[in-house]
């Protein structure tokens, strides 16, 4: 998607995506080959639920964050634009989720949860950023037959 979207264009020459976690970025993201606005996928966490039935289920919590700079953090009205900005980049990317999830063509987004998506405005003092920070789910089924091949008797 970093490569897609025409705000974003992540190339080989012009970074625009990498992955780090949310403290990294609220600390101030210190690379010199960051291109912005920035799409940051972070690490996930993932818990089970068992229904007491046969079907058990992966909850897989993550986030991505979309992030630009500002140069003056208490200019309101350039950090409400940058917001503005990094929102409508935000739907377009939920829109493609949901576009590839219907299609079926993309198999890492068939179990993402689009009504478990929340988003965060975030301005970080240290770099100079202001950017959105969306949370998500992909659950999914996983089998819970004991496999024999991978079990010494």
């Amino acid at each position: 998607m970093a490569e897609h979207h025409v705000q974003i264009c992540h190339s080989e020459t012009e970074k625009h995506f990498f992955r780090f976690e949310v403290d990294e970025v609220l600390a101030g993201i210190n690379r010199t080959d960051v291109t912005y606005p920035l799409l940051v996928l972070e690490g996930y966490s993932f818990d089970f639920t068992d229904q007491k039935s046969d079907n058990l289920i992966k909850n897989r919590s993550g986030a991505f964050i979309l992030l630009d700079q500002i140069t003056d953090q208490t200019d309101y009205g350039q950090v409400h634009r940058v917001w503005d900005t990094l929102e409508q980049i935000g739907d377009d990317i939920l829109a493609r989720i949901r576009s590839d999830k219907q299609s079926r063509l993309v198999p890492v987004v068939r179990d993402f949860n689009l009504d478990s998506v929340q988003a965060s405005l975030l301005i970080n003092a240290f770099g100079s950023n202001a950017g959105i920070r969306y949370t998500f789910t992909i659950s999914s089924p996983q089998p819970a037959e004991v496999d024999p091949e991978k079990w010494l008797e």
